[in-house]
């Protein structure tokens, strides 16, 4: 055979070769995967949005070290998070809003007589705080604000024409008794925060719904949420008329214009769709935060079943009572993490959360009574160092791009609703930037 014949069947073999070894390369390949490049693959990352870039960072690192791309993951039992829901997963609180919206609408579905049991349910006869004095500097109680309260709900209940009257509601706010009514209202509740433990102010706002439904609430937080989001970001200041009363002239102020949190929105997606559960712990009404983290308008989009929060006994036909729900904790403060381990954790045997997110003291134990929890993320309010939140916040300054660091410190503006790219925030009314107060 010529030479120049051999040498093309040579090479022409050798070509054959070649090829049926790169075949055969891809198709094991293709077969057996390798973890790491499957892993930078299919692993599930947050957006960058306004995160802070560290915190984005350790969370994305989180998520690949324990989501379902991991090859430790156990998809029988997952990983979860847990989210407080006002001022963490939105901006601004769902519950004090739909307070609010409540009053403006006057959503009530009681009698003069039970409201006057449901708004004194609790409440020590103390004079409140000083600073919830009246306009003439004297002091103010439970005894004397739900006088001014009733007398004023009763009239409006005479003559509304969704209650016993024939009125409008554009013309019953127009009224001294309805201004009277709301300021008054809403000043309680600001009055019973400032003067009393928290353990009788977060459940007595909820007895506010005595007498309506679940579905009455989801009704009335997709409203809220709907027309927070149209509403300015700014301080509100309501203030009683000038009438004859027994409390005297006060006034009631709080921030309004809830906002949504497109980077929690992204978050609470990705981390489902890495395979760790979403949990949200929160201390307003269990119906409220069920309606408005399960919602598809919101973004959220998390199972109904996924949540934790206040409750209240209901009636055989559903209607809610003004009495905290028998063998249940307050989800605030320690009773977050007695909640958690009893109704979350046995599902996942017996395990912590792997994140957990909060802003305030309500959330501070949960911060920490957990040995499982590698990611906590603080959303930065500026809380001082004299409680347990100050003080992780301080942790989280000083251990600031540390690979070690297990305390997030996330910033956001107080006048435009959002996180900003930054431990630092800025309070509303303010253009200073601070990580710590």
């Amino acid at each position: 055979m010529p030479k120049m014949n051999k040498l093309i069947i040579a090479l022409t073999t050798i070509t054959s070769l070649l090829a049926t070894n790169v075949v055969l390369a891809e198709s094991v390949q293709q077969k057996i995967p390798s973890n790491q490049a499957t892993t930078q693959q299919n692993t599930q990352k947050i957006a960058q949005g306004n995160w802070d870039s560290f915190n984005r960072d350790q969370i994305n690192k989180m998520i690949a070290l324990y989501g379902n791309t991991s090859p430790n993951y156990d998809a029988q039992n997952p990983p979860y998070a847990v989210f407080d829901w006002d001022n963490t997963s939105v901006f601004l609180d769902i519950q004090e809003a739909l307070m609010i919206y409540q009053i403006e609408h006057l959503a009530f579905k009681m009698t003069p007589k039970t409201l006057n049991e449901v708004i004194r349910k609790n409440i020590p006869k103390d004079n409140f705080t000083k600073a919830m004095n009246n306009k003439e500097g004297k002091p103010v109680n439970i005894d004397l604000i739900a006088q001014d309260i009733v007398n004023n709900y009763q009239w409006i209940y005479d003559n509304y024409d969704q209650m016993n009257g024939k009125l409008s509601l554009e013309k019953i706010k127009d009224t001294p008794q309805y201004k009277e009514f709301s300021t008054k209202l809403r000043y309680l509740y600001g009055a019973i925060g400032e003067s009393f433990d928290v353990s009788i102010a977060y459940p007595w706002v909820t007895y506010l719904f005595t007498g309506l439904t679940e579905q009455d609430i989801a009704k009335l937080t997709d409203e809220t949420v709907k027309w927070q989001l149209t509403q300015p970001i700014t301080k509100v200041t309501w203030e009683s008329p000038e009438i004859t009363s027994k409390a005297g002239q006060v006034s009631t102020a709080w921030n309004n214009g809830l906002r949504l949190s497109p980077e929690m929105q992204d978050l609470y997606t990705k981390l489902r769709s890495a395979g760790i559960d979403v949990w949200v712990c929160s201390a307003s009404f269990i119906d409220v935060i069920k309606e408005v983290s399960s919602n598809p308008a919101f973004g959220y989009n998390n199972p109904k079943d996924h949540v934790i929060a206040m409750e209240l006994e209901r009636d055989k036909d559903g209607k809610l009572l003004p009495e905290y729900r028998k063998g249940y904790t307050q989800t605030q403060g320690p009773g977050k993490t007695v909640e958690i381990k009893r109704l979350i954790a046995p599902k996942y045997q017996n395990k912590g959360p792997i994140l957990v997110a909060g802003d305030s003291e309500g959330d501070q134990n949960m911060f920490q009574d957990f040995a499982d929890t590698k990611v906590v993320i603080i959303i930065n309010r500026l809380k001082g160092p004299n409680n347990i939140i100050g003080k992780l916040s301080k942790e989280a300054v000083e251990t600031y791009k540390k690979p070690q660091a297990k305390y997030l410190l996330q910033g956001r503006d107080d006048n435009k609703g959002v996180y900003l790219p930054s431990q630092k925030s800025i309070k509303l009314g303010s253009t200073t930037e601070k990580a710590l107060p």
